[in-house]
């Protein structure tokens, strides 16, 4: 995997729904998030701005899915129920981009993630400063059938 990478295509696991990405860093803005919502989907997003993803396929098959502000847009594929790419709360002029439907790239390649803290989203808290990192996810390959 190379980090620095930024050109991608990628689609979801049926390959209804297919994207071309520019990626802002590549793969070094690779993140997860504690909200309730991400918490739950598990996902690795990287960061595109909205005029550097362009969807080549399947716009009518993407679902859209908001929930409390209805600031975060979290679309995913209606046939195979994969997220593909969401427009942010913190920034929406940001896409956060599924790590794992990116062509070539897979959530095991990243050896640490940072965790933004999403329970306590920094919106929330208007004049509170912070870096809005909860910690970092380390993956240590071998540990996937620890359980």
């Amino acid at each position: 995997m190379n980090s620095d990478q930024s050109d991608f295509e990628g689609s979801c696991h049926c390959g209804t729904v297919r994207f071309r990405v520019r990626l802002s860093d590549g793969l070094n803005t690779a993140r997860r998030c504690s909200c309730s919502y991400c918490r739950m989907r598990g996902a690795v997003a990287v960061t595109a701005v909205h005029e550097d993803f362009h969807l080549i396929a399947g716009e009518e098959a993407l679902t859209l899915y908001e929930f409390n502000t209805h600031t975060a847009k979290h679309y995913f594929c209606s046939k195979c129920g994969v997220y593909t790419h969401h427009k942010r709360r913190s920034n929406p002029a940001q896409l956060g981009v599924n790590a794992a439907c990116l062509a070539g790239v897979s959530p095991f390649d990243f050896r640490e993630v940072p965790v933004n803290d999403g329970v306590n989203h920094p919106s929330d808290r208007a004049g509170e400063a912070g870096s809005g990192i909860l910690g970092v996810l380390t993956f240590v390959p071998g540990d996937e059938g620890a359980r």
